[in-house]
Order: structure tokens, then C-alpha cells, then sequence
């Protein structure tokens, strides 16, 4: 199993690849349909559960634009998988082609520890958060325009704007004060 990187492969002309790892395969398959809807770029969607990808398919693999980890809050699970994929990724895709989105934020039985540990790894790490609704059409539609922004700068497609400006300016932010107790 090797690292995956961001520039061993060529990008294709008006194409942007993008994966969704995501443990649970809840969302994951509803925003893939919604982003194989887009019609300006043609988009590739990959999907996986985990990293490392299988070695037997790397010669056909597309060069991967934005990987895009999926958390549902409800579920530690899905946080520990995307935690541990990680280190199968190359310390070039955290120049602005990693994105986290979280579902099940609004959830009363979510652990505010949990939503706090995901803020502290994306921002560690200078990736964007994205929170979406992964119960409504609606959501998945909010959801997949954001991510299409961020997919067209990561794979190069909109002028003068790289993948590294977006991350600075979207990426996540811890408060001085989240490792403070909540009087909730």
C-alpha cells in the first residue's frame, strides 16, 4: 500500500477527479449522483471506504483533484476511519485538496467532544469543514454546489486561483477557547 499523491499523473483537459471516503457509505453515494450531474466540467467520482486504495488499479487511476473525507457525527466509527486514512495521503494534498464534510451535526445525541476532536483535526491539518444535511435533497444539493467550488480550484479549472488561496481562506479555525468547559 503506498501514499497516494497529487501530481503523479497529469490532469485531464476540463475534467476534476474527485474522491469521497466515507466508512459508513451513508451520504457518500448521494453526493456522488449529485456530482455526476454537473454539466460546465466533466466530473469523476470515486468512491472509497477507507485508504489506502487497492495498489491493482493505480496505472488506470485518474490523478485524484480533492479527497474529501465523510464524518457522520452519530457514529465514532466514521471519525476513527477518517483519522487513521490519513497518513495514506500524500503531505501534498494538504495544500488544498483535502476537504472534510460532517453530517449529523445538529443531532442532540452527538457528543459535542466528537464535533470538537473533528475541529481540531481539520484545523490541524488547514483543511476546509463543510457541514451538510445529508437527510434532505436540499442538503445534498447545498452540499454538492460547495464541494463543486471547491473541486474546480482544486483541479485547476477556475483563473488565476489556486487550491493553496482557497484553503487559506476557507479553511478551518479553532477557538482559543474549545478546550475551555461549556457552562451549557
Amino acid at each position: 500500500m503506498s501514499l497516494l499523491k497529487p501530481f503523479s499523473k497529469l490532469p485531464g483537459l476540463c475534467t476534476a477527479n474527485i474522491l469521497l471516503v466515507e466508512s459508513e457509505e451513508q451520504f457518500q453515494q448521494s453526493l456522488a449522483d449529485a456530482l455526476m450531474e454537473e454539466t460546465a466540467v466533466t466530473v469523476n467520482v470515486r468512491l472509497a471506504k477507507n485508504l489506502p486504495l487497492p495498489m491493482k488499479n493505480e496505472e488506470s487511476r485518474p490523478r485524484i483533484d480533492l479527497v474529501v473525507f465523510i464524518i457522520n457525527l452519530t457514529s465514532e466509527l466514521s471519525f476513527q476511519s477518517a483519522e487513521a486514512s490519513l497518513k495514506y495521503l500524500d503531505p501534498g494534498y494538504f495544500l488544498g485538496k483535502v476537504c472534510f464534510i460532517v453530517t449529523n451535526a445538529r443531532n442532540a445525541s452527538v457528543p459535542t467532544e466528537r464535533l470538537d476532536a473533528v475541529r481540531k483535526l481539520a484545523a490541524s491539518l488547514h483543511c476546509p469543514l463543510l457541514f451538510a444535511e445529508d437527510q434532505t435533497p436540499d442538503g445534498v444539493t447545498n452540499a454538492t454546489e460547495r464541494l463543486l467550488t471547491i473541486l474546480k480550484v482544486a483541479a485547476g479549472l477556475v483563473p488565476m486561483t489556486t487550491a493553496l488561496y482557497l484553503s487559506n481562506l476557507t479553511r478551518c479555525t479553532v477557538p482559543p477557547d474549545i478546550d475551555q468547559p461549556s457552562f451549557d
